[in-house]
């Protein structure tokens, strides 16, 4: 096909598409999409080889969130059945995270609800931060706590942290549909703040919430704009109790040809499989990883994820190797430039997805939703919520269950 042959030879030149282009890619049919998804896996080789990339998610202090998101479980308002606790002690923190380096990631994602950090929680963040880095060689921090204060980000790379999430969700004329508590502007300020501090920018979005082709691609060319070193893609679990519940927009052909557009928009950057990916993509899973080279292991911040050893066993069985902890992530021009900005790029920057979770990402407030291992989707009356597919996470950081790492 002529228009993935000139995708391909973009990707490779990180030459950005058209918008008709990058439209295109989402309007191919199902009998095109092995192609899709073979045009878009050559940039993702090129850039990434076949190293996968493990990231964790420790979840700092659940629910009881002032902001709105409508996607969120952690939300205003939420009567969704989750875990709410405040703030993990940082040797619990550390705890939680161990288990997630034990099982092979080579990033610790600390997220926590809320609109935003006070300082007191900077300080707290601060050294929880130092307290994994004692207990842990070499790994990766990323921090994922809202929208930041003048200084907030500078404290944060000061005490260790290599990067800071904050997703943009949706296009910036949906936004407000989704959100009303802070909007759009605020998120993207944020993002660059954390990259003025030196961190490595992570930022991405949630694709379901009924948005058009159009929003998507206008979202995935702002980030591409924004230029985050890592793209974490959340595929919306609609969570019952909020608002969103009934929103079930998305087929794993669907998810893979999302993917896809973001490679081939954003081919060198680390793309990042997050939430939804066993609710969606299910026994498609494997076909996703020749597109994104990072995925989140075991658990999410409110809903359990497929089990760790079964996302270790997919991704040798799909030929793929997990990236070892001293491997760069990132194609050397952007390692060296993050390096050369004082951020992490130099040893793998990446991101977390925060909140990339399941239910949509976003940042501070939010919890992902992904079905856990052994649970069969069933048939759902039309209009109805598929709550067979949302089990909520009853184990790992704030229980005295083991986190499914």
């Amino acid at each position: 096909m002529e228009l993935l042959n000139a995708l391909v030879e973009k990707g490779l030149r990180r030459e950005l598409p058209t918008r008709e282009e990058a439209l295109a890619v989402l309007a191919t049919s199902d009998e095109e999409l092995l192609d899709v998804v073979a045009a878009a896996g050559k940039v993702r080789r090129a850039w990434f080889g076949r190293r996968v990339k493990l990231n964790y998610l420790v979840n700092l202090k659940s629910g009881l969130c002032p902001e709105d998101c409508s996607y969120c479980s952690q939300r205003l308002g939420s009567e969704a059945g989750i875990l709410k606790y405040t703030w993990l002690k940082p040797d619990e923190a550390a705890a939680a995270a161990a288990a997630g380096v034990a099982g092979g990631a080579k990033r610790v994602c600390l997220v926590a609800s809320g609109r935003g950090p006070t300082d007191r929680d900077v300080d707290r963040v601060s050294r929880t931060i130092e307290a994994i880095k004692e207990q842990n060689e070499g790994v990766e921090v990323c921090a994922c706590l809202g929208l930041l204060s003048d200084g907030q980000a500078d404290r944060l790379r000061g005490a260790g942290a290599d990067a800071y999430n904050h997703n943009l969700n949706t296009s910036e004329a949906t936004y407000g549909d989704i959100t009303t508590t802070h909007t759009y502007a605020d998120r993207v300020e944020t993002v660059q703040q954390a990259q003025a501090a030196g961190l490595s920018a992570c930022s991405g979005l949630i694709a379901g919430m009924g948005e058009s082709d159009e929003d998507l691609v206008d979202v995935v060319f702002a980030l591409r704009e924004l230029d985050p070193d890592s793209v974490p893609v959340n595929f919306l679990i609609p969570f019952e109790g909020t608002p969103l519940a009934k929103e079930w927009n998305l087929t794993p052909q669907r998810c893979l040809r999302i993917l896809s557009m973001v490679r081939f928009v954003c081919p060198d950057v680390e793309v990042r499989i997050a939430g939804g990916r066993e609710v969606h993509l299910r026994t498609m899973q494997p076909l996703a990883l020749h597109l994104a080279n990072s995925i989140f292991l075991g658990d999410y911040l409110t809903s359990e994820g497929q089990a760790g050893r079964a996302d270790l066993d997919m991704i040798a069985d799909a030929g793929f190797e997990v990236e070892g902890a001293g491997e760069v992530t990132l194609p050397v021009h952007r390692a060296d430039a993050a390096a050369a900005a004082g951020g992490c790029g130099a040893h793998a920057s990446a991101g977390c997805g925060s909140h990339g979770e399941a239910e949509g990402g976003g940042c501070g407030p939010c919890g992902g939703h992904a079905h856990g291992a052994g649970e069969t989707a069933q048939p759902a009356a039309a209009g109805a919520a598929r709550t067979d597919l949302v089990a909520v996470r009853r184990r790992g950081t704030g229980t005295d269950l083991p986190p499914n790492a």
